[in-house]
């Protein structure tokens, strides 16, 4: 009795301290010149950019009341790293969760953070996170088993950045013009949305330094001259504190480690970022690779550059994330009850595109909001048909252990993130090192379930893995989180091209659970987006997708990739020739010596 007595005034201390936290962001349209090369637009929240961190306490009921005053684009919130748990509407990913968001219309992001550690926001609708649209969350948490290790914190954002504007780089990147699907070069790297910052440090402090990449591409090395850390975290899951001196980050991955500064106020020591050029089809003559900021002891003191002196950026060698362990020594997940094996391909379409596949499925958006066809499809919610062909869904049952084999045919690397959850790493080929980046003298090598590294007792756990190039990965989680969840590259271009896919985890009880609130139902009708019915609309026959969103048809057999665009450029070229032989023809008429008024009639026309 005496134990119970105590477990509830516990659980009530916990619940009394909780609280809501409440940010209201008006969304619009500011300018800002972050590296002091190119002013340009970009996504601002009440008129500011950088935009707020969002900070909460472990337990805290976050609140997030936002108006689209962006004026000519639709948007949303994705908290990216979020579980959700219950609260899979407010998982922020447009027609995957909700509508997106018109202009002029508010939304209410509204649930508990159940979580601890280091997670950031963005926009989760048609290219617009690397508008600017994205900043660090944190949720603090007294309970930490490193809480008394530190004595102060400090976040750091590094991304990557365009000057010119998603809508304009848009068209240029899925056109005919770009066949293999290079993707657009950034223009500068960002160290929280600026270049050549001090970061001002006391001496013989212990700071919990939490990292995350916010950019839309390119992953990006880690140090700070003359120190090493203490990994304590890695995407919002404690590990054992693992000593590091280089970390690699990809896009949408966190670190937070203990750094511990120096017992001298003599001199400053640079913070180096390195861009891993490995990801970039070519390096303009003007884009610097490496980035300094400081780690500032004195303020008076010479702020040196860095001494850099790998000749390529994957000469650098970081701690391998697959070798972290959890902090709360949560075992291997034995006897999976599904195992999904996903071949990641980048290829071509009759469109003469670019478009990036898993197992030949280019994820495309349906028509209604899957998790609104999962609440409206009653008993046929199981049936994965009713979400459509070319969202890819996959059914999960309650409870189910599900293992995720991902092969990548490709030569470059793509960080996989999975949205609802973290998962387990179980293997990855290659490791970290020499050929991770790009696996010498030829083919792709599979994963081979009778040949691989024996599995860790307590894997480590995180959202967002990198998939290396030509390699492999093994991955498990729990389908512990009814839900409609997006399993997609984070490299934004790729999403757009089409790698991404639907995990539609326990239908039934998500039915039971969840109730759409008046003020999403409303975005769909401000968009013209219907709030029922399967992937194509069809609110009668669920089983029918007649009408439903396409990707586009493959190439017909015999065509290779360079004869469909030779194909593709050779018909626009005979179309621009006959308009101008009837250009040609339409101006004889006008100045023929009958004085014809229909051939003026005509060439008017024409020309209007």
């Amino acid at each position: 009795m005496l134990h119970l007595l105590i477990f509830l005034l516990l659980a009530l201390g916990d619940f009394s301290a909780a609280k809501d936290v409440v940010y209201n962001f008006n969304v619009t349209w500011v300018t800002a010149n972050p590296d002091g090369l190119a002013e340009r637009k970009v996504v601002g929240i009440n008129g500011q950019w950088p935009l707020p961190i969002i900070e909460v306490d472990k337990g805290d009921q976050l609140i997030v009341n936002m108006y689209n005053g962006l004026g000519d684009k639709s948007t949303s919130i994705h908290f990216h790293g979020m579980f959700q748990n219950g609260t899979n509407d407010m998982d922020g990913a447009s027609m995957v969760t909700q509508c997106p968001i018109p202009p002029g219309s508010s939304f209410t992001y509204n649930f508990t953070v159940n979580q601890h550690g280091t997670y950031w926001y963005h926009c989760h609708t048609d290219y617009c996170y690397p508008d600017g649209y994205r900043q660090a969350l944190i949720v603090h948490d007294k309970d930490a088993y490193f809480a008394h290790q530190y004595d102060e914190e400090l976040s750091v954002t590094l991304s990557d950045w365009y000057h010119d504007m998603m809508e304009d780089i848009k068209p240029k990147f899925m056109s005919l013009y770009n066949p293999t699907g290079a993707e657009p070069i950034p223009n500068a790297f960002l160290f929280n949305d600026t270049t050549n910052l001090s970061l001002s440090v006391k001496p013989n402090t212990t700071y919990l330094l939490r990292l995350i990449n916010t950019g839309a591409f390119v992953s990006q090395y880690f140090y700070i001259e003359d120190h090493t850390f203490k990994i304590v975290e890695i995407d919002g899951v404690y590990t054992e504190p693992t000593e590091a001196d280089t970390l690699y980050i990809s896009v949408a991955q966190r670190y937070a480690v203990l750094l511990t500064t120096k017992n001298t106020t003599d001199k400053n020591y640079p913070i180096v970022t390195v861009a891993d050029s490995t990801l970039l089809d070519t390096i303009p003559s003007d884009l610097r690779l490496n980035s300094t900021s400081w780690l500032e002891y004195d303020g008076s003191a010479p702020h040196p550059q860095a001494d850099i002196t790998v000749a390529e950026s994957s000469d650098l060698v970081p701690i391998d994330d697959s070798t972290l362990v959890p902090y709360d020594h949560m075992p291997l997940l034995e006897n999976p009850v599904l195992s999904i094996q996903l071949d990641v391909v980048m290829g071509m379409l009759d469109t003469g595109k670019g478009y990036a596949f898993l197992n030949d499925i280019s994820y495309t958006a349906p028509k209604v909001p899957t998790l609104y066809t999962a609440l409206s499809a009653g008993n046929q919610t199981t049936d994965a048909t009713v979400y459509g062909e070319f969202t890819h869904p996959m059914v999960l049952g309650h409870h189910d252990v599900v293992e995720i084999i991902m092969n990548n045919n490709d030569s470059g690397a793509h960080p996989f993130h999975l949205h609802g959850h973290n998962f387990q790493v179980l293997t990855r080929f290659p490791s970290y090192g020499a050929d991770f980046f790009e696996l010498k003298g030829g083919d792709p090598v599979p994963y081979d379930p009778s040949n691989h590294s024996a599995f860790p007792a307590y894997p480590p756990r995180r959202d967002t893995l990198v998939l290396p190039p030509q390699g492999h990965f093994v991955i498990r989680f729990v389908a512990d989180n009814p839900g409609v969840w997006i399993f997609h590259c984070h490299i934004d271009w790729h999403l757009a091209q089409g790698l991404g896919m639907l995990f539609i985890e326990a239908p039934t009880q998500l039915q039971e659970q969840m109730t759409i609130p008046a003020d999403h139902l409303a975005a769909c009708s401000a968009g013209g987006i219907q709030s029922k019915g399967n992937a194509a609309g069809n609110t009668e026959d669920y089983t029918n997708l007649k009408g439903q969103n396409v990707q586009p048809g493959w190439i017909p057999d015999g065509f290779t990739a360079r004869g469909i665009v030779s194909m593709v450029f050779t018909v626009l070229s005979a179309v621009l020739g006959m308009g101008s032989i009837v250009l040609y023809g339409l101006s004889d008429l006008k100045f023929s010596s009958t004085g014809s008024t229909d051939g003026q009639d005509v060439s008017d026309e024409y020309r209007d």
